[in-house]
C-alpha cells in the first residue's frame, strides 16, 4: 500500500535515457535538483540508447565540410520536408524539423563534442530516397563509442561531486498511474520490491520513450503505408517501452498524435540470447546480397537495396507471402557488409579500440560472420547451392525452397553481376555502384561479381523477419518541449522529451525519417525543455 503522505520532489524525470539524462544533466548545473525514475536496474541503465548504433543526422559540421560535403539547414529542411511527406495540419512537427535543421550543429553535435565526445571520421549517406528524394548530402555521423559511451558518460557526469547531491536516480520504479493536482503531477509509483508509493512533483518531464516496444500497441496502431501486418513481429525496441505513460498523459488531457508513424526494419533475425520474449536484432542489409521472398523468388521487379528508402524496404516485404524472406549471399559479401545495428554487435567502435575496427573494415569482419553462423539459427552456411537450398527448406519445411529454383534466381543475377558494365541492366547493381562513389560506402560494399565466383564461397542465406524498433509519433509539444492539450496550449510544468514526443512536436519525422534523427533528437529537445524550464517555463 502506498504511503498516507507523498513525497514531494521539484523536477521529476520518468525515464534514464538519453532524453533524460541531458535534461537532468542541464538542470542540475543550473542548480536544480532532479529525480530520476528508471524501470531497469543499473546494469541495464540508458534505455534503447544503450544498446543503439549512435548514428545522428546532423547538418553542417565541420566533418560534413572536411568530406567536401556543402550542407545547409535549408537543404536539409527541403530534404526533410520531401521524405516527411507530412500532413495537413503539422504544424509543431514541421516547426520542430525547421528548428533541428537550424540548431542541429550548434545544440547537438557542437555540444556533443564539449562534453567530451567524438565522431568516427567519416560521415555516411543513408536514405537517399529512391529517386533522390532522401538525404540529398551525407548526414550520418557515427558517435566513436556508440550509444553505450554515449550513456554511460552521462551518467558519470551525474555522478559528479557538484551535481551528485542534487540529482536523484531511483532504479526499478514504475509510475503505474498520473494524476494532476493543485501543486503539479501525483505519480504513483511501483518498485520492482513490492514497495509501492506516490510522489508529488512540481514539474514533470516524461522521458519514457516509445510505445514500440509493445508489440500490442504495434498492431493497434499499425502504419497503413507498410503493407499487411505480419502475424510475427520481432521486438527491436524493449517491452518497457510500452507506451502506458502516453496513455495517462492522454487520461489528464494531453494529445497523443500520429501513433501510427513508426520506424520499423525489413531485416530481423531472432537474438540468440534475447534478453525478453520476442527479442530481435536489426541487421544493416547487405547491398550485395540476393533478397529473395519465402518462395525463393527475388523480390522485384525493382530488387530490395538498403540505404535508399527503408519504409519502402518494410512495404515491399510486407507484401509477400509468408513471414519471412531470405538473403542469399557469400562469405566475401558477408564478410565486407554484414553489419548488426547496435552496440552489442560493434564492440569494437563500442570500446572505441580503432586498430581493431580498421582491421575488420579493411580485412573483413570475419569475427561476426563466425559468431552468428555459430549463435543464429537464422544463419545457414553450404559450399554448394543445392545443399544451401536443402538446409534453408529444412529451417522452413512449410515454405520450402527449390533447389533448381534457387539456382536459377542466382544465376540470372550473376549473368548480370558478370556482364561488361556497358551490357548491365539491372538495378540493384546500379544501385551498388551508385553507393561505391561515396568514398565510406565504397568501403562497406563490395564490387559487383558473381555470388557464384568459387573464392568467395561458401554460400550464405540468411532467414529476415519483420522487427518493430522507433515510434515517430507521440505525445504532442511546442518547441518548448511543453505538452500540449487537445485545444493546443500548453499544459502547466509538463514536459515530453525524446521518443516520448515523437523526437519532436509529436511527429518531427513525419512518415520517414531520414535516419539517424533519434538519438540527435532526444538530445535536442531535451535541452530546449531545459532551456525553457530555466527560463521559467516560457514557452514558443
Amino acid at each position: 500500500m502506498p504511503s498516507q503522505s507523498p513525497q514531494s520532489a521539484t523536477n521529476v524525470i520518468v525515464g534514464a535515457g538519453v532524453a533524460g539524462l541531458v535534461c537532468a544533466l542541464e538542470l542540475a548545473r543550473a542548480g536544480q535538483s532532479v529525480v530520476l525514475i528508471e524501470r531497469q536496474n543499473e546494469k541495464r541503465r540508458g534505455g534503447l540508447a544503450r544498446w543503439a548504433f549512435g548514428g545522428m543526422a546532423l547538418v553542417g559540421t565541420e566533418l560534413q565540410q572536411r568530406m567536401g560535403v556543402d550542407d545547409t539547414p535549408e537543404t536539409a529542411y527541403r530534404d526533410w520536408c520531401n521524405f516527411a511527406d507530412f500532413e495537413e495540419g503539422d504544424y509543431w512537427p514541421r516547426q520542430w524539423a525547421q528548428a533541428y535543421v537550424q540548431e542541429s550543429n550548434a545544440d547537438v553535435y557542437q555540444w556533443l563534442l564539449k562534453e567530451g565526445f567524438k565522431f568516427m571520421p567519416a560521415v555516411n549517406w543513408v536514405e537517399r530516397g529512391l529517386f533522390g528524394d532522401g538525404n540529398t548530402r551525407p548526414r550520418y555521423h557515427v558517435m566513436w563509442g556508440t550509444g553505450f559511451h554515449l550513456v554511460e558518460t552521462l551518467f558519470g557526469k551525474l555522478a559528479e561531486q557538484q551535481l551528485k547531491k542534487l540529482v536523484e536516480i531511483r532504479y526499478e520504479q514504475t509510475v503505474t498511474k498520473l494524476e494532476a493536482n493543485d501543486s503539479g503531477y501525483l505519480l504513483h509509483i511501483e518498485s520492482d520490491t513490492g514497495e509501492a508509493y506516490t510522489l508529488d512533483a512540481e514539474r514533470l518531464i516524461l522521458a519514457c520513450g516509445g510505445i514500440n516496444g509493445s508489440v500490442e500497441q504495434v498492431r493497434a496502431n499499425w502504419p497503413s503505408d507498410q503493407g499487411p501486418m505480419p502475424l510475427e513481429i520481432l521486438n527491436g525496441a524493449h517491452p518497457d517501452a510500452d507506451g502506458a505513460l502516453h496513455h495517462q498523459v492522454s487520461n489528464i488531457g494531453g494529445r497523443l498524435t500520429h501513433l501510427d508513424k513508426m520506424w520499423n526494419y525489413a531485416a530481423g533475425i531472432a537474438h540468440p540470447q534475447a534478453h525478453y520474449p520476442g527479442h530481435g536484432l536489426s541487421l544493416i542489409p547487405c547491398k550485395s546480397a540476393l533478397w529473395l521472398n519465402a518462395e525463393g523468388d527475388r523480390i522485384g521487379p525493382m530488387p530490395l537495396v538498403t540505404g535508399f528508402d527503408t519504409n519502402d524496404l518494410c512495404r515491399r516485404v510486407n507484401e509477400q507471402q509468408g513471414e519471412h524472406t531470405w538473403h542469399v549471399l557469400n562469405w566475401k559479401i558477408a564478410t565486407k557488409e554484414l553489419a548488426i545495428s547496435g552496440s552489442e554487435h560493434n564492440v569494437h567502435i563500442r570500446d572505441r579500440n580503432q586498430l581493431r575496427f580498421f582491421k575488420d573494415l579493411l580485412f573483413g569482419n570475419k569475427a561476426l560472420v563466425n559468431r552468428m553462423l555459430k549463435e543464429s539459427v537464422d544463419f545457414i552456411q553450404a559450399e554448394t547451392l543445392e545443399a544451401l537450398a536443402a538446409k534453408m527448406s529444412q529451417l522452413t519445411p512449410e515454405w520450402p525452397i527449390s533447389a533448381d529454383q534457387l539456382q536459377l534466381q542466382v544465376n540470372l543475377y550473376d549473368e548480370q553481376l558478370g556482364a561488361k558494365k556497358a551490357l548491365q541492366n539491372d538495378e540493384q547493381v546500379r544501385r551498388i555502384e551508385h553507393a561505391r562513389q561515396w568514398r565510406p560506402d565504397r568501403l562497406r560494399t563490395c564490387k559487383p561479381e558473381p555470388l557464384q565466383t568459387l573464392k568467395n564461397g561458401p554460400f550464405i542465406a540468411i532467414r529476415l523477419k519483420f522487427i518493430s524498433r522507433k515510434s515517430l509519433g507521440g505525445i504532442q509539444t511546442n518547441l518548448s518541449s511543453q505538452v500540449l492539450d487537445l485545444q493546443g496550449l500548453p499544459m502547466n510544468n509538463l514536459y515530453a522529451i525524446g521518443e516520448a514526443a515523437g523526437f519532436g512536436g509529436g511527429g518531427i519525422s513525419g512518415r520517414r525519417s531520414l535516419e539517424g534523427t533519434f538519438l540527435s533528437c532526444c538530445v535536442h529537445t531535451a535541452r530546449r525543455a531545459a532551456s525553457a524550464i530555466l527560463q521559467g517555463g516560457q514557452s514558443e
